[in-house]
């Protein structure tokens, strides 16, 4: 299990190699969620996403001779392009098992980085299988997006930052919303935050459909989503919660919170016209809570993770054009 401990030596091992993303805040922003907005822009990242925590990470704790040999990941975009980027600066190879009906930006950027892809198709193929029969053949190690200690500990790395960011603008108490697909970021998040910050609460966020966390934290175990065709959020999109990371959002986490695609949407206008920042639609969920889901928050303050900003341009204009409520 992923401790403290894990995290801090994450963050060491990550020096120089991470962004310290940006705590930003908008004044008209605050005006629509009643209270202080304070967005963590890990869209910021490298790649575009938190994800290059985790990868980073978790190819820095292996062994110089495992790590020669090669990694393969299973991913819809953001955790290919992380452990995409981090084995080439590692310099070693990463395969990359991807759906076919990822956002043709996150496959583009993968192969660009590096990765060898292989496509596969998500509603008849199981990427596991997948994954595990090239690794077993090529011998590669398998790094999973969330169900991994190293990984966790690298998207904890976030927390402690965010302890660091909202201590300085005055913010002790808060919810900390968090876009939730197999929850690798929100516990790794907590488990940060329960060491260094405890005022400060994690609370997944989800899309409407696709609240797999939000039910099984009500429910007591985990629960499986009853579809798992497109969605606008595919980048949180998860058969169900992990089987590492559930029991950590069990005990630390609030109660989930869920939004809509238009939603969603709205939110990721107001960030660029806001914040001049790009966020993807699954990073955009926690920004969306905070933003039209205040009734289901307390405090003078939340705090939303910007989770990553791979949007194809299609789905980006889709947002800008929405007319203004």
């Amino acid at each position: 299990m992923t401790d403290i401990t894990q995290i801090r030596a994450a963050a060491e091992r990550g020096r120089g190699h991470l962004r310290r993303t940006p705590l930003l805040s908008s004044p008209f922003l605050d005006e629509i969620a009643g209270r202080r907005v304070l967005v963590k822009a890990e869209c910021l990242q490298h790649t575009g996403s938190f994800k290059f925590r985790g990868a980073w990470s978790a190819l820095s704790a292996l062994s110089p001779e495992v790590r020669a040999r090669g990694v393969i990941a299973y991913s819809s975009g953001n955790h290919a392009q992380g452990v995409a980027l981090a084995a080439k600066l590692h310099g070693t190879s990463a395969v990359i098992v991807m759906p076919k009906d990822a956002p043709a930006l996150k496959i583009a950027n993968t192969r660009a980085y590096g990765a060898e892809v292989v496509l596969y198709d998500r509603a008849g193929e199981d990427r596991d299988a997948i994954g595990q029969e090239i690794a077993t053949r090529r011998g590669l190690t398998l790094i999973r997006p969330y169900d991994e200690p190293m990984v966790i500990a690298g998207q904890g790395t976030s927390g402690l930052e965010i302890a660091e960011q909202a201590a300085e603008a005055g913010v002790t108490r808060a919810d900390v919303l968090i876009p939730c697909g197999g929850g690798g970021l929100s516990a790794g998040v907590a488990l940060a935050l329960e060491a260094v910050a405890p005022g400060l609460r994690v609370r997944p966020c989800e899309p409407q459909n696709y609240d797999d966390t939000a039910r099984s934290l009500r429910a007591g175990e985990r629960l499986s989503n009853a579809t798992m065709a497109t969605s606008l959020c595919d980048a949180i999109v998860t058969p169900m919660p992990g089987q590492i990371t559930f029991p950590v959002q069990q005990r630390l986490s609030g109660p989930g919170l869920v939004v809509t695609e238009e939603d969603v949407l709205r939110a990721m206008a107001l960030a660029f016209q806001r914040l001049k920042i790009i966020i993807e639609p699954g990073g955009a969920v926690g920004l969306a809570a905070a933003l039209f889901h205040g009734a289901e928050i307390a405090g003078e303050a939340v705090i939303c993770i910007a989770s990553g900003g791979n949007v194809d341009p299609e789905i980006f204009l889709r947002a800008l054009q929405l007319p203004e409520s």
